[in-house]
């Protein structure tokens, strides 16, 4: 089993960000010919942890690994403005982070999971130097009619009445009734939780909200890779049940990108299905890369 409690090689880093440090997992390519870093940014509620079981085979492909807590996520320090969360604040965040990867002479392979994917896009639109772009099981535009939205329309409401420990107790109630959930090993149900508590009220509401009101920008995008030159690749699983698959399809067609769908996989291919997602990612990103 694949999980963010997964082993890795890479070490916990602080880097420099806008609201103090940003915390990262870091971890040298193993031969650094290609002087590539692939950076990666995690979803909703999610962390530096959800690439644990990406960390080793991507190093050991030689490209250096760096995977973030965006702000106000798990170690990463945070502003109490919940539209500071919004896709295009964070992403300045992450544009900012990128130039300085690049200033120490590195190429930089931006992916984002799911909301990070709206936050990766917008690092685009605020000028990140990158060489190439990966959209994970993320979408064009606000999350569709579903249970995953309205999961985050019910959550706004526990967290102002109840907060985030209250908001962590019903999650837990809806879960227990899940049997994969209860099947999970108590150490990563502990992780879990821990994470859910260690975010502020401000960044669970700002990034719903965003997943909840980003407009399409896929042509603006479009527009934006295609002058600059910078070459997208689109990825998800074939059940899919935050963006569907027909509509991640046409935002690669629309974005002019290379589109790959992994067989039997959900929202998150890092975790659910890591050396079929790796198997994907590495000649698309070497192609990229290549003189």
């Amino acid at each position: 089993m694949y999980s963010q409690i997964s082993p890795h090689r890479a070490a916990h880093v602080d880097l420099p960000g806008r609201y103090g440090t940003i915390a990262a997992l870091r971890a040298p390519a193993v031969d650094d010919a290609l002087r590539a870093t692939a950076l990666l940014v995690p979803g909703y509620t999610g962390s530096k942890e959800d690439f644990a079981p990406m960390v080793d085979p991507i190093a050991d492909a030689g490209f250096e690994v760096v995977a973030i807590d965006l702000p106000g996520q798990q170690d990463s320090a945070g502003p109490d403005d919940e539209a500071l969360y919004r896709p295009g604040p964070l992403g300045s965040v992450v544009a900012e982070l990128i130039e300085k990867i690049t200033a120490e002479g590195r190429r930089v392979l931006l992916l984002g999971h799911s909301y990070g994917g709206l936050v990766a896009r917008a690092a685009v639109f605020a000028g990140a130097p990158i060489v190439g772009l990966t959209l994970m099981s993320s979408g064009p535009a606000e999350l569709p009619v579903g249970e995953r939205r309205s999961v985050l329309e019910v959550g706004e409401h526990v967290l102002a009445e109840k907060g985030v420990e209250g908001t962590q107790q019903l999650n837990e109630l809806r879960s227990s009734q899940n049997p994969a959930w209860v099947a999970l090993p108590q150490e990563l149900k502990d992780f879990y939780r821990e994470r859910f508590l260690r975010s502020p009220a401000a960044a669970l509401l700002g990034m719903g909200n965003g997943l909840r009101h980003e407009p399409d920008q896929v042509a603006k995008l479009a527009r934006v890779l295609r002058t600059s030159g910078v070459p997208a690749l689109v990825v998800c699983g074939d059940a899919d049940d935050a963006w569907s698959p027909a509509a991640q399809r046409d935002m690669a067609e629309r974005l002019d990108a290379d589109f790959a769908v992994l067989p039997g996989v959900m929202h998150s291919p890092n975790t659910e299905a890591p050396h079929e997602l790796i198997a994907t990612l590495l000649p698309t990103w070497r192609a990229w890369l290549a003189p």
